[in-house]
């Protein structure tokens, strides 16, 4: 019951209503507390002036006073009236529970009577302290209100429900405990309020103050006050106007007052307000324990953002420190090197310092032995000395002019670190949103076929992924500066397709596009390797009006029986298609691990010496099929290696760390197609035997290639340190032959080879090869082939 303590304080003094009366707007106000907030109107200004002198001034004039009411938004609380001469305004103060109230202009006149039953002033006003309307009190004054008995008897059984010590009702922030308690006030003091509010002499000495408990118990015992009807005070309310809203009496009913209204017996409308007050309450209580509810979830809430937040903390600092850590370490590594490279200054100069002191003391020497020669007298044997002397000084001389005298080394240090990239990205270090509102749009992909490069120029195009549900707002196209430098950007809209001008013949350039909305942007696309073309010919070169209006950009077109070697495999992932006539612009599609190759022509149309006819003429007029070859580019794969395979450059070349053979496999496995890959010995000691072939991806590692039935290679045959051996895989018809510095090894080393096939060496220590991929199949088998 301890919540519903606020319903039972008035709003003025803020201690449990004592004789609480209802005001016109429902709400309850003490009647000692309604006496004190009473405000005195000018004459002129009421209501009975305004009739009096024929203004016809309805009944509901208090609502005119509201308006000149000094409440206003930016008031909390009650105000006074002003704008009368003859009302100031008066200063306010504050009630224990906030409320703003004012005192009376003057204090009241001595009386004897109590405060319900004192005259009040004549045009007095009232303000409601919780809603602010206000109303003007007739000649029955403050016993025109009814007065609460329902809320006196509920604070009656709530002070008797409390078992605890009676508390101050005076003090204003920790009540203390009661001493007494004032029979007359009806108000529990403690000593200090005692003292302070109620000092015995003046009126307040006849008061009897009596203990707490004493107080308590009168206050229980004091007869219950029945109910009477406002307008007449000796009659109980025994009727209930459906209109008025309102308990009456029989003389009320009789005097005419109610006569038009609906009336009903005063006990069926209690049961019925009490069967409504019930029905509303089964609601309000269904939001009440839903509010409970909703409470005990926002407070485990509370817990859990403490315990994420504590969590979140701790992997926030573990990742910073490891960025930390890292950068140590990167640090010891790079002072490591300039530690290095200090020594190796040092010793240099020490060097040079330790050689010119050897050589100057020789010198030195030199010159005071000659300076001694010259100072004997015997001519016959100087002379036989002077000419091997002044050799030796020429000489000498000679030495110390051939840069003797220039330091072999700088005191600069020729290391410049580049951190520009790191703090940079430091600074864009941020929190990414897990849950974002929207998704990002999907990473764009580049059309290859409309792709293409002219002159010093190149065109890009590229679209949404077909099954991409979230839209793109617009495109970022970025490109290098041909030289393998940082990307910038060069187109940002929301076209599909961007002509780049203005960029170096016969130069390479990496391009990328993202996509972006308002979330954020996608990641980017694979890279496009462009090449511009060598600048011979093209309108630059050519001024003649003819060749100039002959020059056009043509696509590559990619023939419907190319088309299933565009797709990704897991395995064949690359594609070049190279034509055959010279002077081409192409570009290149790489995606890491793998790399994918479009190497596309750009031709004038009808140029001399071409069968070319018009753009939309069949692809066997433009490019000659039999020309265009697929090929491949990988390299070693670490991952399916024996441990003891030691990769460097950029895992195309190979060695071991132990004397027995190793097995390492392409990157790449082959099941249709023609392949042709090479690889030369970079290093070959003690006649090693190693074995090159192919092999499946569950051949042994630890043998030699070929030693099991999961391979099929070459193991002699004139290899040694510089060989090239070239491996030619047809799976078209299913043979595998070998190739010794371009000389074919017998007509065919395998055939009825089938299935899935990765490149593979078998190698020791003694050993090293590089792989060479990428290449085409050679032309004395191409043709044989195509004989066939």
């Amino acid at each position: 019951m301890e919540e519903m303590e606020e319903e039972l304080k008035c709003p003025v003094c803020g201690s449990f209503y004592r004789e609480p009366i209802i005001l016109p707007c429902s709400h309850n106000i003490c009647q000692a507390c309604a006496r004190n907030i009473l405000v005195q109107t000018p004459e002129s200004e009421s209501p009975q002036s305004r009739r009096a002198s024929g203004s016809g001034v309805s009944d509901y004039d208090y609502l005119d006073l509201d308006k000149m009411s000094l409440y206003s938004e930016a008031d909390s609380g009650y105000g006074s009236y002003g704008g009368f001469a003859s009302a100031p305004t008066t200063p306010c103060q504050k009630s224990p529970n906030g409320v703003r109230v004012f005192p009376p202009a003057m204090p009241p006149p001595a009386t004897h009577l109590s405060p319900a039953l004192a005259p009040v002033p004549r045009n007095s006003c009232i303000t409601c302290p919780q809603c602010h309307r206000s109303l003007i009190l007739d000649d029955r004054g403050l016993r025109g209100f009814p007065k609460n008995r329902v809320l006196e008897g509920v604070i009656d059984r709530y002070q008797q429900s409390k078992a605890a010590a009676l508390k101050c009702q005076l003090c204003e922030k920790a009540p203390k405990e009661a001493t007494v308690m004032c029979e007359q006030c009806d108000v529990f003091y403690c000593d200090p309020c005692r003292l302070r509010c109620h000092p015995p002499r003046g009126p307040l000495a006849k008061h009897r103050l009596v203990p707490p408990a004493q107080g308590r118990v009168s206050r229980r015992l004091s007869p219950r006050k029945v109910s009477t009807c406002t307008d007449h005070e000796l009659e109980n309310h025994s009727m209930y106007c459906v209109q008025c809203k309102m308990p009456v009496c029989y003389q009320c009913l009789e005097e005419g007052k109610h006569s038009s209204h609906e009336v009903k017996a005063l006990g069926a409308m209690w049961k019925l307000h009490k069967s409504q007050l019930s029905q509303a309450l089964n609601g309000l209580s269904d939001r009440a324990k839903e509010a409970k509810e909703f409470l005990v979830q926002l407070r485990n809430m509370v817990q859990q953002i403490q315990e994420n937040s504590v969590e979140f903390e701790a992997c926030l600092v573990a990742q910073c420190d490891a960025l930390i850590d890292a950068l140590n370490r990167r640090k010891a590594q790079l002072l490591a090197r300039v530690n290095k490279e200090h020594e190796h200054k040092l010793k240099v100069v020490r060097d040079q310092i330790s050689h010119c002191t050897v050589k100057l003391r020789q010198t030195t020497g030199l010159m005071e032995y000659c300076l001694e020669v010259i100072k004997e007298n015997d001519p016959s044997g100087f002379l036989q000395i002077s000419d091997a002397l002044i050799r030796r000084v020429h000489l000498t001389e000679d030495q110390w002019g051939k840069g003797t005298l220039t330091p072999r080394m700088t005191t600069d240090f020729d290391l410049s670190l580049d951190n520009s990239p790191l703090l940079q990205s430091i600074h864009q270090l941020d929190f990414v949103q897990m849950k974002a509102s929207s998704p990002v749009p999907a990473t764009p992909i580049l059309q290859l076929e409309e792709c293409c490069t002219h002159n010093n120029s190149a065109t890009l195009s590229w679209k949404q992924p077909p099954l991409s549900t979230v839209p793109a707002e617009g495109y970022i196209l970025e490109l290098d500066d041909g030289n393998g430098g940082q990307f910038r950007e060069v187109y940002v809209g929301k076209e599909t397709m961007c002509t780049v001008d203005g960029l170096h013949f016969n130069s390479t350039y990496n391009a990328r596009i993202k996509a972006f909305n308002k979330t954020g942007v996608s990641q980017y696309s694979k890279t496009l390797v462009l090449q511009t073309s060598e600048g011979k010919g093209g309108r630059e070169s050519s001024p003649d009006k003819d060749t100039d209006s002959e020059e056009q950009t043509l696509p590559f077109p990619v023939p419907s029986e190319r088309l299933p070697l565009r797709r990704m495999s897991p395995f064949s992932s690359t594609l070049n298609l190279q034509p055959s006539f010279p002077g081409r612009s192409y570009f290149d599609f790489r995606s890491s691990p793998h790399q994918l190759s479009l190497h596309s022509s750009l031709q004038s149309l009808n140029a001399p010496g071409s069968n070319f006819e018009t753009q939309s003429a069949p692809y066997s007029q433009l490019v000659d099929i039999k020309k265009l070859l697929a090929v491949a580019w990988f390299a070693f794969d670490p991952g399916s290696a024996h441990s003891d395979i030691i990769f460097s450059n950029d895992n195309l070349t190979v060695t071991c760390s132990s004397y027995d053979d190793r097995v390492v496999l392409g990157k790449t496995g082959f099941s249709k197609g023609v392949h042709y890959w090479e690889l030369t010995v970079d290093r070959y000691d003690n006649h090693p035997d190693p074995a090159f072939g192919v092999a499946r991806i569950d051949v042994m590692k630890d043998v030699m290639l070929g030693k099991d039935d999961k391979a099929w290679a070459i193991t002699e045959g004139g290899i040694t340190k510089g060989a090239t051996i070239g491996v030619l895989l047809d799976l078209n018809r299913k043979t595998l032959t070998f190739f010794i510095n371009d000389e074919q090894q017998g007509p065919v080393a395998f055939d009825n080879v089938e299935g899935l096939f990765f490149p593979a060496v078998s190698l020791n220590r003694n050993v090293q090869v590089t792989l060479h991929t990428g290449l085409p199949v050679p032309d004395f088998y191409s043709s044989r082939a195509s004989i066939a």
